[in-house]
């Protein structure tokens, strides 16, 4: 059995790994990178079979629904099979119909179950859920001719599925011939630290929703469940409501998770943008809407609940916010990585709160493991090779790991 690393030996998104065994071939993840241009065309690695069917191209398997893993998918044959968790199968397609461009439909293939073997062709694969930031999220075990190669996606130790990484610490697939590690966290978190725990953020939420006057905008992203569940738990501690708008109502019913905030729990609310009631009009989603409007809002309600709700705030709500003349007492709470902060994209928001005095907070934790929570989970798989990837900085792994094999991308290696 072959690997290719066609990106991510030494950069942190746009991850693709190709695996070869008696000229069959399988993809696992196929991401954009996190600093990509709008074409995202330009970005496809050159690998037989993407444009045109190939049959030795058996499948395109997707660890997890981020857009680093899976944002090259729309670019690529709609012949060539699929495999992924059902829920994040769920979770793009109510996605895409809300979202500009030729978004990602996942074609059909294999809905993971964790720990069940699926046969592709050679390759024996077998998905193992674990604990990230986006929800339905898996490592994946490739077995051929008689070697065992672990791709572990990306995984953390401190999310609400923290249960899973000590399971999978305490009874892993082990020992695995070679191992793809990510180490997001190298350069960002120092050895013996830890991320701040989804109820540690819920902890602080429920502080600020305390304090806070007015409404309370979170700005989040609706696919980040962890994230939901921490703001709905604060809002139930706070005595407040949480306002979702309808993208984000089809996000949560398509996780199929009864467990999971829905519309119609009475603790929720929906409210439609300006900008979303144009696209529910043009696309006629009146099904959808009517759905989900169990507990809606108009814009003429949002000063009179203001006090008591939480919105799971985007740049869409500022300009019906300002209309329905609101924002008195209002704290903005930013909850998602520090690097989109920074881009251009946000001038707007960031000028949108300067004037009108907004307060801003950060209130995040990360979706990758602590070093500590690493390197556990390395000794638990006792692996023959550890491979960097998904990462800015593999000169450090030989520091932390036994039997570490360094390779570029578009290099062939050996398991």
């Amino acid at each position: 059995m072959r690997v290719c690393i066609h990106r991510g030996s030494k950069q942190i998104g746009g991850s693709c790994v190709e695996v070869k065994s008696a000229d069959q071939r399988l993809l696992v993840d196929l991401g954009l990178p996190l600093d990509a241009e709008e074409d995202g065309a330009q970005y496809l690695p050159q690998i037989q079979g993407l444009n045109n069917r190939d049959p030795s191209l058996l499948a395109i398997l997707i660890s997890h629904p981020h857009l680093d893993h899976f944002g090259l998918l729309a670019y690529v044959s709609q012949g060539i099979p699929s495999g992924m968790g059902p829920a994040a199968r769920r979770i793009m397609a109510a996605a895409a119909p809300f979202l500009p461009g030729d978004w990602i439909t996942p074609t059909p293939g294999w809905d993971f179950v964790s720990e069940v073997p699926i046969n592709i062709g050679p390759f024996r694969v077998t998905p193992f859920l674990i604990d990230h930031s986006a929800y339905d999220a898996y490592s994946i075990l490739i077995e051929a001719e008689g070697r065992r190669l672990f791709y572990s996606g990306d995984f953390r130790a401190h999310g609400r599925k923290s249960p899973l990484y000590e399971r999978f610490v305490t009874h892993p697939p082990s020992p695995v011939d070679a191992l793809l590690v990510e180490g997001s966290s190298l350069g960002r978190l120092d050895e013996d630290k830890h991320f701040p725990s989804e109820a540690e953020i819920e902890d602080e939420l429920v502080r600020i929703f305390i304090e806070t006057e007015g409404m309370v905008l979170v700005h989040t992203s609706a696919q980040n469940i962890d994230r939901i569940v921490s703001i709905f738990r604060a809002c139930k501690k706070s005595e407040r409501r949480l306002v979702v708008d309808l993208y984000a109502a089809a996000i949560l019913e398509a996780t199929g998770n009864p467990r999971i905030p829905q519309s119609d729990w009475p603790e929720v609310v929906l409210y439609i943008p300006q900008a979303q009631r144009v696209q529910i009009k043009n696309n006629a989603w009146f099904d959808l809407l009517k759905r989900h409007s169990a507990h809606r809002i108009f814009i003429e309600n949002l000063k009179d609940v203001s006090t008591k709700s939480v919105l799971l705030f985007r740049p869409v709500h500022c300009a019906d916010l300002t209309r329905a003349d609101c924002l008195a007492g209002v704290v903005y709470v930013y909850s998602q990585w520090e690097g989109y902060w920074e881009r251009e994209s946000f001038i707007r928001l960031r000028s949108w709160l300067q004037e009108h005095k907004i307060s801003d907070r950060h209130i995040h934790t990360s979706g990758h493991a602590s070093i500590a929570d690493l390197k556990r989970f390395v000794s638990a798989l006792s692996p023959g090779k550890v491979i960097p990837i998904h990462t800015f900085m593999p000169e450090r792994y030989p520091a932390l790991f036994a039997n570490v094999e360094l390779h570029n991308d578009g290099e062939w290696w050996e398991v």
